[in-house]
């Protein structure tokens, strides 16, 4: 695929995963819904239209936000620490989570809202990330794996450039577009939401076989992993689910791969439901340490101070953040000062 120019006017580019039927319907290939689009109709994303038996993504060079944000922010903690990351997102998303903090542009679409945008063709958005001075292009804020084109032809363009591609979703891809991505993506935080399939048709619209499936795909293939699970009170912070998915992600993946463990607070349809206590937090993060995890952290709670990196040989302290700032205490080759041992990830050895 090449890049499209013309795209970005509003017109939209073909799916490139798409399925035409004889009575002119189409079965999206992108995120594991699968829709099947009857003609002049539209996805659960709100993004990709039939248009003729054709699959249009109306998203492609369509971004609703951008920021320059610390890659810690995304969380991505073993990937370049302290670095920036340019970040952009369209309007879209495969979920409706009761609880999204960015519901306007993710759910806008599905919900007849208008969500402003601006033209930004993949070479802008490589061309803006540089002169920023970013060493990563970050692909958020809403699920990214809707605009999968326009995430394809920038990436390609950004690594080509000699910046990362980062990936921040919630793991709702096929097999198809994770293979896709994989080819150009150097790390991504999966949101691991829950390990109860019951709690993600009932509060964002899924499954969690899809999910899961979508982050082995993407560790096999060679993509840089860190998970985060926003605990949520009474719903999916039980110690029996808490130790099932941290097994898993130790058997799955490795008991290096870092686990972020957030705090919830009220937003979108559950703002009766109150901000996660510190103790359960502290809970869960010990249960993913009990577990067998290296490196667990705790976010939006930065009054627990439980950000750092430690050496999972010795204990030391090889990266120290306070807020999104980050210091690292590594050797230029990304291991511990103390006893040698390398730190889990990527871009490790180089200090900001």
């Amino acid at each position: 695929m090449t890049v499209n120019q013309s795209a970005v006017d509003g017109s939209g580019v073909q799916s490139v995963l798409a399925q035409s039927l004889a009575d002119r319907s189409v079965r999206c290939g992108v995120c594991a819904h699968r829709c099947l689009v009857r003609p002049g109709r539209r996805g659960i994303c709100g993004v990709r239209e039939n248009r003729d038996g054709s699959l249009i993504c109306l998203a492609y060079g369509r971004v609703a936000a951008l920021g320059l944000d610390p890659i810690e922010k995304k969380p991505l903690f073993h990937v370049d620490p302290g670095s920036m990351a340019y970040s952009i997102a369209t309007p879209g998303c495969s979920f409706h989570c009761r609880f999204c903090q960015n519901w306007e542009i993710a759910q806008g679409p599905r919900l007849g809202l208008h969500i402003p945008t601006q033209a930004m063709p993949p070479e802008l958005v490589v061309a803006e990330a540089r002169r920023c001075r970013a060493r990563s292009i970050a692909y958020t804020y809403v699920e990214p794996t809707v605009f999968l084109e326009y995430a394809l032809d920038t990436a390609r363009l950004a690594r080509a450039a000699g910046l990362r591609n980062l990936f921040i979703t919630d793991g709702y891809a096929t097999p198809e577009a994770a293979a896709l991505l994989a080819e150009v993506i150097d790390a991504a935080n999966v949101d691991l939401k829950s390990f109860n399939d019951r709690f993600y048709r009932r509060l964002c619209g899924g499954r969690l076989a899809p999910i899961l499936e979508t982050i082995r795909a993407l560790h096999d293939a060679g993509v840089w992993l860190e998970l985060t699970t926003l605990v949520i009170p009474g719903l999916n912070d039980s110690t029996a689910e808490l130790r099932e998915l941290t097994a898993w992600i130790r058997e799955q993946l490795g008991p290096e791969t870092p686990w972020h463990v957030s705090r919830f607070f009220p937003a979108h349809q559950m703002l009766d439901v109150p901000p996660t206590p510190l103790t359960s937090l502290l809970g869960a993060a010990d249960i993913g340490l009990d577990a067998g995890l290296k490196h667990v952290y705790i976010g939006n709670a930065p009054q627990l101070g439980l950000e750092n990196t430690l050496c999972a040989g010795c204990g030391a302290l090889l990266i120290e953040r306070s807020g999104y700032r980050a210091r690292s205490r590594l050797t230029a080759d990304g291991t511990c000062a103390n006893c040698g041992r390398p730190l889990a990830g990527i871009g490790l050895g180089v200090h900001s």
